[in-house]
C-alpha cells in the first residue's frame, strides 16, 4: 500500500532507517488537510498539504515509528484520485503541542474518522516533474 508522507518521512535516509523495502512512487497533494508544525509535523482539517508517496509493505514498522500504538499519530485510509486509497498518518496535536482543534466529540482517532468520513479528503498523486 502506497503512504502519503509530509513530514521525516519524506527523507530517503529517514525512510531506511525505520523499513527495509520501500520505494518512493512520486509527489502528491493531500486535499482537505493541511500541514501544521508542532513538537513534529501533523496535520489539520481544511486546506492542502504537500507531500510524497512512498510505498511499502512495512506498515508495521511504520506505525511503530509514528508511535501508533502510543496514541501519538493514527493511521487512515484516504481516497486516491486515481483509484485505491492511501495511508496517511494524523498526529494528535494535543500531544504534539500543535495549535490544531479536530471538530467533534470522543477520542482523537474518532474526531479524524468522523471528518474524514465528512469532509473530501483525498491524495492526487502528481506528475514527477
Amino acid at each position: 500500500m502506497d503512504v502519503f508522507v509530509y513530514g521525516t518521512l519524506t527523507s530517503p535516509d529517514r525512510v531506511a532507517e525505520v523499513v527495509d523495502s520501500y520505494a518512493f512512487v512520486g509527489p502528491a497533494r493531500l486535499h482537505g488537510l493541511h500541514l501544521v508544525r508542532g513538537r513534529y509535523p501533523t496535520l489539520a482539517p481544511g486546506g492542502e498539504a504537500a507531500g510524497r508517496l512512498l510505498r511499502t509493505d512495512e506498515h508495521d514498522r511504520l506505525d511503530a515509528y509514528e508511535g501508533v500504538n502510543d496514541g501519538l499519530y493514527v493511521r487512515v485510509s484516504v481516497p486516491r484520485t486515481d483509484g485505491g486509497e492511501a495511508a496517511v498518518y494524523v498526529g494528535d496535536p494535543a500531544r504534539l503541542d500543535a495549535d490544531v482543534e479536530w471538530p467533534g466529540d470522543g477520542s482523537f482517532a474518532d474526531r479524524v474518522s468522523t471528518y474524514l468520513a465528512d469532509a473530501d479528503v483525498r491524495v492526487e498523486p502528481l506528475v514527477d516533474r
